[in-house]
């Protein structure tokens, strides 16, 4: 069943941004922090939907300081080394808000409207994003008492795939047509959106 968005306003909703991974392929560069234009991607989704949700949260996992430097609230994995779903138990866990609206911090681009169609398109526990490339469950809004249970769950059956948690919460997929919300993962991804890689520290 589709829900009406009528009954969502937007202090209902906290940003939760996942940025806990560690960027191995990236030579460990902390995707928050990488650059486009000047604006570390963290900080530009941070921005990118305001006034449509309240507090923002990130899912972080070192250099806590330059989060709060910057004014944001990282929250990092309650439980380790199992990728995304650490850090959507993490926020989960500490999200204020009935809802959580969740996107990975390495996104390369998303449509104005992605946060009003979840909203209308949601079930009862919220709904995840389909874009040109397929499902994509960490792009998604949660409902927060009943992801902090499936997450749970998850964690007791070893099932770490987000794909998994939203079955759990039988979420419906939004198809998004024509929009490809992409990744940066490799250099080459940096490359084609002109992000230089950081240079390592010295040593």
């Amino acid at each position: 069943m589709r829900i009406a968005p009528s009954d969502i306003v937007p202090s209902d909703i906290t940003l939760g941004l996942l940025a806990g991974g560690r960027g191995s392929r990236l030579g460990g560069a902390d995707k928050a922090w990488l650059a486009r234009e000047g604006v570390p991607q963290v900080l530009r989704w941070a921005k990118r939907w305001s006034g449509e949700h309240g507090p923002v949260l990130v899912s972080a996992n070192r250099d806590l300081e330059r989060y709060a430097e910057a004014g944001l609230t990282a929250v990092p994995d309650r439980i380790p080394d199992q990728g995304p779903l650490s850090g959507l138990d993490a926020l989960a866990a500490v999200c204020a808000t009935p809802w959580l609206f969740t996107l990975p911090v390495d996104l390369v681009g998303a449509n104005d409207c992605l946060l009003r169609t979840l909203r209308s398109q949601r079930g009862a526990h919220g709904a995840f994003a389909h874009d040109e490339d397929g499902p994509q469950p960490l792009v998604a809004l949660w409902r927060c008492d009943a992801l902090r249970l499936a997450c749970a769950d998850a964690f007791a059956a070893n099932e770490r795939a987000a794909h998994r948690l939203a079955q759990r919460l039988d979420l419906p997929s939004v198809v998004f047509s024509g929009v490809r919300f992409g990744n940066l993962n490799t250099p080459e991804d940096l490359r084609a959106d002109g992000i230089a890689l950081p240079e390592p520290p010295s040593s």
